[in-house]
């Protein structure tokens, strides 16, 4: 029987129980104190709430896992945990959960958690009490972009609100990948939405659906991107390691932002399939991880030919027979190394300061047998690469769109994206006509004009860029094409380490410069990037050293790079990477700042 009762103008409705079910749950007795004392949280520190009187990297400290310690882990220390018995891979999911529930709301790199992954790490425990352990990763949690289509109850949206309800038709080939080497998919990490294609002028980081991804060392800096997220969350320990996606700096920009090691891969080693697409010439799955050989544990499980992805079979023949962790080195390995300082083409446009520090950490190479030669460019520097920071749209920046990787950027996503859709099922969506439309029918959410939305400051003016070419390949679209490819791999990269005869191994560039980035994605050559210090006198974001090669050259960088990290963490530098400091973490600014 149900009574109502009016009480200071509001409605209430009362409903009577049999007796049996209030002496089921029948309130406590009054000296069970234990019931109300059980709900309260006398000790909100150290993990709970952070402490405004603690030590910045103390403010968000990482509790231990089953008496192991989880924050700043590697995946052998796991690995040996777990063939040990002190953890199960049900304990680390657990812990990394608990971890993402400490800091998601000041850090926002996870998206949205996969609600079977503690039934995942169960079933891999079996596994592993049968006595079969599947790799290095067999148990290991990670994350992925969400514009890596998981085939699961995680929808794949790119951060927007129109993909929600959308169902992929399969795995991107990547993450089945590494579900097939026993990887934990703990759910999707945040990002920039559409990876940066929808506008020119946008909080890094932001996405409608996922809110703005925020870098632990500083929350209201921009955090790099477009795979926020993904690094945002292998920084902050909420994760093992993760996958991220490059057009054009997407992983190499906010790994270095973050102080974790970033590896591009070679356009083609790893399978673009599933993927929501940017542009076919320069997409690039990538990884995340703290360390070098966290990251190439990574790589090893995802590169490889795929049926679905034609591109992938250029790396037949080139890439390595039996993985990259094979090619890790410690720091002998930098004995007779010889790298390239293109200096007039990057070095000279990074901040006097932050290469003053970076010179510290290139001498420390040379000392450890090393030679780095300065002033290798790229031949035609003054042509390709911008003199006023990364600009995607150069080209026409000097009148020549038929020289701009724009030009080739915003016709390939036309077609794309369309093809993308093609496959994607309980959607409406069937090209980037709908998608602006989408984003015209929402302003509110998805701030489709320019000022409505303050993290998309000019809109969603990509799209209608790309809109614009209705994919057509024109002549302009073509000559583009050619000239950035030529100039930047044979004229370029390829030119500046052959260096008139005296082969280099590497060029050595500074990352926090979008323009080495931009030039290696152009190009579609590998970069790695490494954790090389702080910015402490202005905003407190980390910074990297980069090593850029030729097209399958992988190996020779991760060597180099594993080598460098190992001298980094054996010489006592402070040029390497450093636990999270928390600015102003209690400030939310959107757009965040570009500093």
């Amino acid at each position: 029987m149900d009574y109502k009762c009016l009480r200071k103008g509001f409605m209430f409705t009362a409903i009577i129980f049999p007796a049996t079910f209030a002496a089921k749950f029948s309130a406590p007795e009054s000296n069970d104190a234990n019931f109300i004392t059980s709900q309260l949280l006398e000790e909100p520190f150290p993990f709970d709430y952070p402490n405004v009187n603690a030590a910045p990297e103390s403010l968000f400290p990482m509790a231990s896992c089953r008496n192991f310690t989880l924050a700043e882990a590697t995946i052998d220390q796991l690995q040996s945990a777990m063939s040990q018995g002190q953890l199960t891979a049900v304990d680390i999911v657990d812990c990394y959960i608990e971890r993402v529930e400490q800091t998601n709301g000041y850090l926002n790199g996870v998206l949205q958690l996969n609600p079977d992954a503690r039934d995942i790490a169960s079933n891999l425990d079996k596994i592993r009490s049968a006595g079969q352990v599947l790799g290095p990763l067999h148990g290991v949690p990670f994350l992925v972009k969400d514009n890596i289509a998981t085939k699961d109850r995680i929808p794949t949206t790119a951060g927007s609100w129109m993909l929600l309800s959308s169902v992929v038709p399969r795995d991107a080939h990547v993450v089945s990948r590494l579900r097939a080497a026993g990887a934990i998919l703990m759910g999707h990490a945040t990002l920039s939405e559409w990876a940066d294609m929808r506008s020119n002028n946008y909080s890094e980081g932001y996405s409608a659906r996922g809110g703005q991804a925020r870098s632990p060392y500083n929350l209201t800096v921009n955090p790099g991107g477009s795979s926020s997220g993904s690094a945002v969350a292998v920084a902050g320990n909420q994760v093992m390691v993760a996958l991220g996606t490059e057009t054009d700096g997407s992983v190499i920009n906010p790994a270095e932002r973050n102080a974790i090691v970033g590896i591009k891969p070679t356009v083609g080693l790893t399978s673009r399939a599933g993927v929501i697409p940017e542009s076919v010439h320069q997409d690039t799955v990538g990884t995340f991880g703290r360390t070098v050989k966290d990251a190439t544990y990574v790589l090893d499980a995802i590169y490889g030919p795929d049926h679905r992805d034609n591109y992938t079979n250029a790396q037949i023949g080139q890439s390595a027979a039996y993985g990259y962790v094979r090619s890790l080195a410690d720091k002998s390995a930098l004995q007779g190394a010889k790298f390239g300082l293109p200096w007039q083409s990057f070095w000279a446009l990074n901040s006097p300061n932050q290469n003053s520090q970076l010179s510290e950490l290139l001498s420390l190479i040379e000392e450890a047998g090393a030679d780095i030669l300065n002033h290798t460019e790229l031949p035609n520097y003054d042509t390709i690469v911008s003199q006023s920071g990364w600009d995607w749209d150069y080209g026409s920046t000097r009148g020549f769109p038929n020289e701009s990787e724009y030009t080739v950027v915003k016709v390939d996503f036309y077609n794309n994206i369309r093809d993308y859709l093609a496959e994607v099922g309980n959607t409406n969506l069937k090209g980037l006509e709908d998608i602006v439309q989408y984003n015209m029918d929402n302003l509110g959410a998805e701030g489709g004009f320019p000022g409505i939305n303050p993290a998309f400051g000019s809109g969603q003016d990509g799209f209608l860029a790309s809109l614009r070419t209705k994919g057509v390949m024109d002549e302009t679209y073509f000559q583009a094409l050619d000239f950035c490819q030529r100039n930047t791999r044979e004229l370029g990269i390829d030119a500046a380490l052959e260096n008139n005869g005296n082969r280099l191994d590497a060029l050595l560039v500074p990352p926090d410069v979008g323009q080495t980035y931009q030039i290696a994605a152009q190009a579609g050559y590998p970069m790695v990037t490494l954790p090389a210090g702080i910015n402490e006198a202005a905003s407190g974001m980390p910074y990297g050293l980069a090593l850029m090669g030729t097209a399958w050259s992988e190996p020779t960088l991760l060597r180099l790079a594993s080598a460098i990290e190992d001298l980094q963490f054996n010489r006592g530098t402070p040029y390497k990477r450093t636990l999270p400091q928390w600015r102003d973490y209690q400030r939310r600014v959107l757009p965040v700042t570009n500093a």
